[in-house]
């Protein structure tokens, strides 16, 4: 890769690993591919991308900017120009720790939230971005100036017998180096293999029209209880994985003690219709259910039950999942 006519390669490749990286993870891939395969795509593809549009050209010192002879404490100068290699590298990792957080603040916003895909995507989106902007600013450097990755350089603890200035200096660098990475890969290992999970829930609702000024309430006050009728209900799915749900119909006469609404008592209960539907995580379903009363009274109540997997001998409000309680008009 030292060959000038190369020097787009390594952003190409980069470009490359990760939307394939990318495709792996969000196909499915668990476990120890999993971390594998997400290591690179957090800790150093996209800071590689960052540092290579920052830095397009070759340094300018005969000096590595690393060198304690150069840059020590007593003479903190900056090398003018790009970057060594083995400064990209570092750079890369340091970077990389520094937009990752970043891009999963602004996936937060979206619709999806802190899942899987929408951070991936951010992630591969600012590397390919990055990447086609460092090689657009490569193009424009002169070709004597311009950055031409080569393997040796890039190896962290390699550093030729002819360019040591203080060879005990540059083994504290390196172990400085090592322990850093270690925890940074182990740190983000661990992060991949136990991703927080934040509680999942279920909405049960029953379709309405348009509220206006002109109602009190998004649900009707009462159903009339004469003939039979269709109740239009919705369930979304939110709980992060597919669910097989029971919707239970009950009709119930009902007495309130004192007109408190709270204090109620059930004299008698019937069921008038009982479905059951699979959904998938993320998605809505609408059900229509059938509401043919069974009984007359001044009191009735509709009470909604629904369950997560199958409903038990005797469904009450008491030991469903979500429960909704309509008034009803007695006929």
């Amino acid at each position: 890769m030292s060959d000038t006519n190369w020097w787009f390669l390594d952003l190409a490749l980069v470009i490359v690993i990760a939307g394939t990286l990318t495709f792996g993870i969000i196909s499915g891939i668990s476990g120890t591919g999993r971390i594998l395969l997400a290591i690179p795509l957090i800790c150093f593809l996209p800071g590689y991308a960052l540092v290579s549009a920052l830095f397009p050209d070759e340094p300018n010192d005969k000096y590595q900017s690393f060198d304690e002879g150069k840059t020590g404490l007593g003479n903190p100068l900056l090398v003018s120009g790009g970057l060594e290699s083995i400064e990209r590298f570092v750079l890369s990792i340091v970077f990389s720790v520094a937009l990752v957080p970043t891009i999963t603040l602004l996936a937060s916003v979206t619709p999806r939230g802190v899942t899987v895909e929408p951070v991936l995507f951010g992630i591969a989106t600012v590397t390919v971005l990055c990447s086609l902007i460092a090689i657009v600013a490569r193009y424009r450097c002169t070709p004597k100036r311009r950055y031409t990755p080569a393997v040796r350089p890039m190896i962290p603890f390699f550093t030729p017998r002819s360019t040591l200035y203080d060879q005990s200096s540059t083994r504290a660098y390196n172990v400085a180096i090592v322990v850093g990475l270690v925890l940074v890969v182990g740190a983000v290992g661990f992060a991949v293999a136990n991703p927080p999970q934040h509680d999942g829930y279920t909405e049960f609702a029953i379709e309405t029209d348009a509220v206006d000024g002109d109602v009190e309430t998004i649900y009707e006050s009462a159903y009339d209880g004469d003939g039979p009728q269709e109740l239009e209900t919705t369930i979304t799915n939110n709980e992060h994985d597919e669910r097989t749900y029971t919707t239970v119909v009950m009709l119930e006469d009902v007495s309130y003690d004192d007109g408190d609404e709270r204090d109620v008592t059930v004299h008698e209960a019937d069921e008038l219709d009982r479905q059951t539907t699979t959904i998938g995580d993320g998605e809505t379903i609408q059900q229509t259910l059938d509401v043919t009363p069974t009984m007359s009274d001044s009191e009735l109540r509709l009470t909604l039950l629904l369950y997560d997997d199958e409903p038990p001998e005797d469904p009450t409000a008491e030991n469903a999942y979500r429960v909704i309680q309509l008034p009803m008009e007695g006929a």
